[in-house]
């Protein structure tokens, strides 16, 4: 098992979320933020069961992520 960092973003009709470091693209949705995340982990895992295990072994050498605000 590998640790993903996944982002989960809010919108005005629900929630949506995407892992960070993977090939491919794979998002999860839901109403609530614990249902986008429990619908993008099974994204994930069909996706590796789709494409292998090669798509979590990206060259991403991403070791945390943030979210910050900045006035333009």
């Amino acid at each position: 098992m590998k640790n993903i960092k996944i982002i989960v973003e809010k919108h005005s009709d629900g929630y949506v979320a995407y892992p960070l470091g993977i090939q491919g693209v794979v998002v999860g949705e839901g109403d609530t933020y614990e249902e986008a995340l429990n619908d993008v982990r099974s994204a994930i895992l069909f996706h590796v069961e789709t494409f292998g295990q090669s798509v979590l072994e990206s060259d991403s050498s991403i070791l945390e992520a943030f979210v910050a605000e900045a006035n333009v």
